[in-house]
């Protein structure tokens, strides 16, 4: 099996277990995300717990889902979750900001890194080299007191691009094939990585779009090369810093059309 950018994250945050597809695994996790939804929740099980200081790198809570000021109980949630942020730690992202995964690539993430979010699209940060996953209140809870995310080690799908992108053609349409070609369920259990001459073609929120609608295809995550392209956006963001060039030693173990 080919030493595929999936692979090298993996082993760099391999905690317990072999990375044999389908064996389970536990991955050492550095960036959190949650929101208004699933964020109150985490709270209050983060304080059930007794935690007193929280694991990581980063953590955000974001205002981004229960907008509609009909009554007060979004507002009374999102001041539960402000001060949840102000007790644990965790940068507070208020209403009108934006949608937690485009902002957390924006202004947090990093290639290489890991990412666990209770949004199920925070696979969007593997646009810019993130092994990034979506998860449930509890997985974030138990992950942000220090405890590994556990998974089933995921086979890797390599889907290699050519050319460029006609004019009248987006990004979208891309994903949008791999959905037709693979259906809802076809990326169930795998990762899909995004190698080869066109992805340096794609913009970085050409990227952000196709990873972040892996999830539509059932995939674990989606992850692109931190190349140029990645450095250019993040200079653009102000954390040219925060760039490493990353891709694959060989091309992924099972490429699909």
């Amino acid at each position: 099996m080919g030493n595929n950018l999936a692979r090298q994250l993996i082993a760099d945050h391999l905690v317990e277990g072999e990375m044999r597809p389908g064996e389970e695994i536990a991955l050492k996790i550095d960036q959190f995300l949650t929101h208004d939804m699933c964020g109150p929740l985490c709270a209050l099980q983060l304080e059930a717990m007794g935690v007193e200081e929280i694991s990581g790198d980063i953590a955000v809570a974001y205002c981004d889902h229960l907008l509609i000021e009909a009554d007060s109980k979004n507002a009374d949630d999102h001041i539960l979750l402000q001060s949840a942020a102000r007790r644990f730690g965790m940068w507070f992202s208020r209403p009108g900001n934006g949608t937690s995964h485009p902002v957390h690539q924006q202004r947090f993430g990093v290639p290489g890194k890991t990412l666990l979010g209770t949004d199920s699209h925070t696979p969007g940060a593997g646009g810019i080299g993130m092994l990034a996953i979506g998860a449930g209140g509890l997985e974030i809870s138990m992950a942000l007191t220090g405890q590994p995310f556990r998974l089933r080690m995921p086979e890797i799908w390599g889907i290699r691009l050519t050319g460029r992108l006609p004019d009248w053609v987006s990004a979208k349409d891309v994903i949008l094939e791999v959905l037709r070609r693979h259906n809802v369920d076809g990326g169930h259990g795998r990762i899909i990585e995004y190698y080869g001459p066109g992805v340096a073609e794609l913009k970085t929120m050409d990227r952000h779009v196709i990873a972040n609608m892996g999830v539509e295809v059932g995939s674990v995550t989606t992850i692109f090369p931190s190349d140029e392209e990645t450095r250019r956006y993040l200079a653009s963001q102000g954390r040219e810093q925060d760039w490493r060039p990353l891709a694959g030693e060989a091309n992924a173990s099972n490429r699909r059309p």
